[in-house]
């Protein structure tokens, strides 16, 4: 049986935690930003925990187990 292979666009944008929960950067940040209020953009510059619904996806995209 060949080996499972990591998603290597996936590694690129997440981080494992060390009580290994997933951890990215929010969506909506490139560019527009003036649009936004400034209470929103403080809040999309901070990284996010992904909920565990999919995370538990994403684990096994990243063959952590």
């Amino acid at each position: 049986m060949p080996k499972k292979k990591t998603h290597k666009g996936l590694k690129k944008r997440v981080k494992l935690t060390a009580r290994g929960k997933i951890k990215a950067h929010t969506s909506f940040t490139g560019h527009l930003m003036s649009v936004k209020t400034a209470k929103r953009r403080r809040k999309l510059g901070k990284p996010i925990v992904i909920a565990d619904v999919y995370a538990n996806v994403m684990k096994e995209m990243l063959n952590v187990d």
